[in-house]
Parts: structure tokens; sequence; C-alpha cells
């Protein structure tokens, strides 16, 4: 039974979801929204919500005359590019058993570019945090985070190892509600490549990102590295229908 609760929708999708990967369905076959409304003890509604959101992200599909099915494809999507999420799950997500290696805490002047995307002043402190993310021993992903020192009422320390968001939220009672992200191809300089035990000038992906909390202002820079060779990021492009001429 799903318990009752604001987020009662993504309760629904998220046991769903939970049973669609362990193949509980017979032949992919969803069964009705009225059965699994009956199943769960919501209603109708909620459970139409939860299945529209899994079809969205393509983790099932509809059949006019059939019915609804899971879709082996859309399984294929470990994680939403467009979700916040730690990148622990992620590489859990990818069938990994993740551990964490804090590396460095700094305080930093800040300089350009990270004073326009933060929209502090030149030589304002930021707290630099860098963090290894290894699959048993190998390093998969890299990150440096930076945050104006002024938005913490905590200070990090080499124990900082939570989520950013939730890193934000304890420390600085910031809550992160999305990122402006860039994805780009890069070249692993000395530093990086040692880091991620590979030779330097090897490719890889990174995201540049700047985090927003609710009232829209800039709390991190954040730069993240991937080893190519390890982890691969999916996504599911969907038309976005015909445009009647008028």
């Amino acid at each position: 039974m799903i318990e009752r609760n604001p987020s009662l929708t993504e309760q629904v999708k998220a046991n769903l979801k939970a049973r669609i990967i362990k193949g509980d369905f017979t032949d992919g076959k969803i069964p009705a929204e009225n059965e699994l409304a009956t199943e769960l003890r919501v209603s109708r509604t909620t459970v139409r919500d939860a299945l529209s959101r899994l079809e969205h992200e393509g983790t099932i599909f509809r059949k006019q005359g059939a019915g609804t099915f899971v879709n082996e494809r859309g399984l294929q999507i470990k994680s939403r590019l467009e979700e916040i999420w730690s990148y622990e799950s992620v590489l859990q997500d990818h069938g990994y058993n993740p551990s964490i290696r804090m590396l460095s805490v700094a305080t930093k002047a800040a300089e350009a570019p990270y004073c326009d995307d933060l929209e502090i002043v030149s030589g304002e402190p930021l707290v630099v945090m860098r963090k290894l993310f290894l699959e048993n021993s190998k390093p998969v992903i890299l990150t440096v985070n930076r945050i104006p020192e002024r938005y913490l009422r905590v200070p990090a320390s080499m124990d900082s190892t939570a989520p950013l968001f939730q890193f934000l939220e304890t420390h600085g009672n910031r809550h992160l509600a999305y990122y402006l992200s860039e994805i780009e191809p890069v070249v692993l300089d000395g530093v990086q490549a040692r880091l991620l035990g590979v030779t330097v000038g090897t490719p890889a992906i990174a995201f540049q990102e700047i985090g927003y909390d609710r009232d829209n202002t800039p709390v991190v820079r954040a730069t993240s590295y991937f080893r190519d060779d390890l982890l691969r990021f999916r996504l599911i492009r969907r038309s976005a229908g015909v445009r009647k001429t008028p």
C-alpha cells in the first residue's frame, strides 16, 4: 500500500518503476489504471499522472487498443539529464559500487569567469571543494565545486562528502532549485588525468554548471569530469509533433 503524502504521484511512479525494473509485469504489460488504483489504494487520477510521467521519461509506451507496455529500450536510460541527482546514485544506477574521496577544501579569491557566473565581485572568498567518485578503487568522476563563502553558515570540511544539494541545505540553508548546464568535450590535463587514472590528453565529457537557489541566486559553480570509458549518458529525444500551418 502507498502512504498518502504530498508526493503521492511520485511515490506511485517510483513503486511502478521499481516493479518494472524487477520484471514484475507479465510480458511487459502494465495493468489497467483502475486495477493499479485499487491495488495501491490511490485514485485513478494519481495512477494516470504517474504513468504519464513514466511515459514521458520513456520507461513505458502506450499502444492504442492494446494497452500500456514496458519500454525495454527506455530502461537503458540510467540517469535523467534534466533532473538533479547525486553522483553516488548515478554510479549505482550503472551497476557500480560507489565511494567518495574528498580531495581538498580551500578558500580562494574569486577570479573571472567565476565572478560573472556567481554574480560576485573579484577577490571575494570562494570555497573550492574537489571530490573524486570511485567504483571500488577506480576513479570515475572528478568534481570541482565553487561556492561563495558568504552563503555558508557552517564551514566546509574534508568530511563534507554529502551530495551537493544536501551540503548547501546543511551548511548554508540554501535549496538548490536548478542547474544551468553545458555539456562539453574536453581533453584532460595533467592534474585531471592523474586524478582520474588516465593518460594526459584523454578525451572526456565535462558538465559546466551554475546552480541556482529558489530565489534565482547563483550559489555554486560546478565542474564535473566523467571518464567516458566507464560512464555513458543516454537520452530519449522526442518528436515535437507536426506543426499546423495557419
